[in-house]
């Protein structure tokens, strides 16, 4: 299990100062959800973690270590990354893609063995594409491609996993059951940041949210305290009802201040 310490960082891009003076304890166990409005910093974030951005100031530490300081392989082995709007180039059959995330736990010129492909069918499972294991990644739907690029970084069975809007291009059907999906990896014990739009997924599936609002920490903590509709007027510049439907609290956006 991972600890993530964001200590007081900045991030400065193009000249800009896209994050200043975040600090946030992310322990193991959680599913923290990182929201905000469009150019908040949320997926520069996402990058600070995995060391893919410099800080221009303070640090992310991984259990302590500084992560710009680890080796790229340490980092891989460590953090599982699903970055937004990827790309498929390549026309390899989703088994093939998905056992691209057992690459960091390979030694140089090593072959996939009998664990690495149990590790690849369970992750094809949790993401629901085992069914698909033999089409071509590249003539897959949105929706299908976004779930065998979840299976890839579930394969490699880091502590963290770091996804950057994973409910992009999902039906209903399936944004539920990533979003259980992630949640069920965070009760295991592993550190989960998820960075999401959705404001009712995250009021019911995360445990905590960190809220960005121009690049500073406008708000962090439990989902009902931090989606207040005072809250959610002046950074999101929305009126929201706010309020509980079978038992189970909702944010629903309603229209612009």
């Amino acid at each position: 299990m991972v600890t993530i310490g964001i200590e007081r960082l900045a991030v400065q891009l193009g000249g800009r100062r896209v994050l200043i003076d975040i600090d946030a304890m992310l322990p193991p166990g959680q599913l923290v959800g990182v929201i905000g409005p469009n150019g908040a910093g949320k997926s520069t974030l996402a990058r600070a973690v995995l060391g893919l951005v410099p800080a221009a100031a303070g640090a992310v530490r991984i259990d302590g270590r500084d992560v710009a300081a680890m080796p790229a392989a340490a980092r891989a082995r460590t953090i599982a990354y699903l970055p937004q709007g990827q790309v498929l180039e390549w026309p390899l059959s989703v088994a093939r893609l998905v056992a691209l995330g057992r690459l960091p736990r390979l030694g140089p010129l090593s072959r996939i063995g009998a664990a690495d492909r149990v590790a690849v069918d369970r992750a094809m499972a949790r993401a629901d594409v085992l069914a698909l294991q033999d089409r071509t990644a590249t003539e897959l739907s949105g929706g299908e491609r976004a779930r065998a690029l979840l299976a890839r970084a579930l394969a490699v069975e880091a502590p963290v996993l770091v996804a950057d809007e994973p409910l992009t291009a999902l039906d209903p059907g399936h944004q539920l059951q990533v979003m259980t999906l992630l949640a069920g990896l965070a009760r295991e014990g592993m550190t989960v940041v998820v960075v999401l739009h959705d404001l009712a997924m995250a009021q019911r599936f995360c445990d905590r949210l960190l809220l960005l609002d121009a690049g500073r920490l406008a708000a962090d903590g439990r989902p009902e305290a931090v989606l207040t509709p005072e809250r959610l007027a002046a950074v999101y510049g929305v009126a929201a009802w706010v309020g509980d439907v079978a038992g189970q609290r909702m944010v629903v956006p309603v229209g612009r201040v």
